[in-house]
């Protein structure tokens, strides 16, 4: 008999939610990437597409190093620019587990920095079971 894998749900990241239509916003990916559930994202200044987020500037895409929203849903973005849903405000508190970071975003102190980033969003990230 097979196996069934089930991937991640919106349940494993999002633990608590004031009202999902004053957190939530649709918003634009930079195409040229798949975007899993609980990627964390910055806003591009020049173009305010979103990408996720590195850990420090990279020529083109001023503005996304700093974390300001994370991706609800998996949008595959990789043939051209598309929409996807974010928590982009909070209070919201969000499992630390289901975050998703940048390749650069590889140290425990990046990571921290991201999650203080998203705190200012009123986005908290909590160690949860």
């Amino acid at each position: 008999m097979a196996v069934l894998t089930k991937g991640p749900t919106l349940g494993d990241l999002v633990k608590w939610e004031v009202y999902p239509a004053y957190t939530r916003e649709v918003i634009t990916l930079l195409a040229g990437t798949s975007y899993p559930l609980g990627a964390v994202l910055g806003k591009i200044t020049a173009s305010g597409k979103h990408r996720l987020s590195p850990a420090a500037v990279v020529a083109g895409a001023e503005g996304a190093e700093t974390a300001v929203a994370v991706l609800v849903e998996a949008v595959d973005a990789t043939a051209a620019d598309k929409p996807g849903v974010v928590v982009a405000r909070g209070p919201v508190l969000l499992s630390r587990a289901g975050l998703r970071f940048d390749a650069s975003v590889d140290t425990a102190s990046e990571r921290a920095a991201k999650e203080e980033q998203l705190a200012a969003a009123g986005l908290v990230v909590r160690t949860t079971v």
